[in-house]
Formats: C-alpha cells, sequence, structure tokens
C-alpha cells in the first residue's frame, strides 16, 4: 500500500484546448485538495495547470509549484499558490517535483507533459524510485499512446512487467485509487545475465 500524500501532477499549460479537459483538472484538484492531499506542479497558472491549482485552491488544498525562473514570465507563473520555488533549470525542476512527491498523475498536456512522464516511469522501470505513476486517461485523451504502449510491449521493446507499472483510468479517484495499490517490483529480476 502506497501512502499518497503529496502526488506530483503533469499537465498542459496551453489555454487554447478543450474545455473538457480543463474541467478534468479542476476535478483532479478539487479531489485531491478534498483528500488532503498535497499537490507538486509545474507552477502555471494558464491552462489545464492553472485550472488544477485555482480548484485546490479554492478547496483548502495545498499546492506547490516548482518553475525555473527563465519560465516564469513565460509560462505565466501562478503567484496565488501555497508555495511557488523558483529553480536554475528545468533538471532541477523536475528533480524537486519528484523529491516532494510520493506518486506522479498525468492528465492531458503537450510533449513537456509527455516528456515529464516518461522520464519518471524510465526512473520507475530502472529502480530509482519505487513511487506509483499514472495517467487519467480523460475523455479517452491518451488511448493512441496506450495502443503504442501495447506494441511496444507486443515488440519485445517494454517488457509486460514493466507496462503493468502504469496505472491508467478515465476517472481520477479510481487512478488514484489503484496508484495506492501499486507495488514495486524487483526490476533487475527480469534480465538474464547475459542482459546485465
Amino acid at each position: 500500500m502506497t501512502h499518497l500524500r503529496s502526488v506530483c501532477v503533469f499537465c498542459g499549460s496551453s489555454p487554447s484546448v478543450d474545455q473538457n479537459f480543463l474541467d478534468a483538472a479542476r476535478e483532479v484538484g478539487r479531489l485531491l485538495a478534498h483528500q488532503g492531499r498535497r499537490i507538486v506542479y509545474g507552477g502555471g497558472r494558464i491552462g489545464l495547470m492553472g485550472s488544477m491549482a485555482d480548484a485546490a485552491l479554492e478547496a483548502g488544498g495545498e499546492v506547490i509549484g516548482v518553475i525555473p525562473t527563465a519560465l516564469a514570465e513565460k509560462e505565466v507563473a501562478h503567484r496565488g499558490l501555497t508555495d511557488l520555488r523558483m529553480v536554475d533549470s528545468m533538471h532541477e525542476r523536475k528533480a524537486l517535483m519528484a523529491e516532494l512527491a510520493d506518486g506522479f498523475l498525468a492528465l492531458p498536456g503537450g510533449i513537456g507533459t509527455l516528456e515529464e512522464f516518461f522520464e519518471v516511469w524510465t526512473w520507475g522501470q530502472l529502480g530509482l524510485h519505487q513511487k506509483p505513476f499514472g495517467l487519467l486517461n480523460a475523455g479517452g485523451f491518451f488511448d493512441p499512446l496506450l495502443a503504442f504502449l501495447d506494441q511496444l510491449t507486443a515488440q519485445g521493446f517494454l517488457r509486460p512487467e514493466h507496462r503493468g507499472m502504469l496505472s491508467t483510468r478515465a476517472v481520477v479517484g479510481d487512478v488514484l485509487r489503484e496508484m495506492e495499490t501499486f507495488e514495486p517490483i524487483d526490476v533487475w529480476r527480469w534480465l538474464k545475465p547475459a542482459q546485465v
């Protein structure tokens, strides 16, 4: 059983997206706040980032934003957070977000969201952390990606055990419950001696 006291949320900062995705982000913020879970995210105040943070704050939640100084103006840093931490680089941003979180949840977003999410999955696959990670598949947004992951698994590029590490649900409460039951695997026992 994993205790998700603090959840790192990766999501898009673009304001030009379907309202349904913004609504899903607000639901994530509200639910995490109502459950007493701290949110750690990229620190922006627009797009899904801002929608989620605003909803959590309105519900009395604790929200920590982490943003590189160079992006604070470009991504329009949210100045009303519980805590806004400025860092020097994207590497520092991701490292601090990972350090502050007990688990990771990705919402719809662009290549930045995907890059952040795949990095924490890679770290988990390599045994660098034992924290759960999930995708909120709002409106079927991640369906093409999930099909591609299944193709990678079928073609031998992704082990079934590593594919199974990922929690994916369309409802945020469901994906959080699945993340709480996450059991880390011994990543190295799947390798044959010749592969090490």
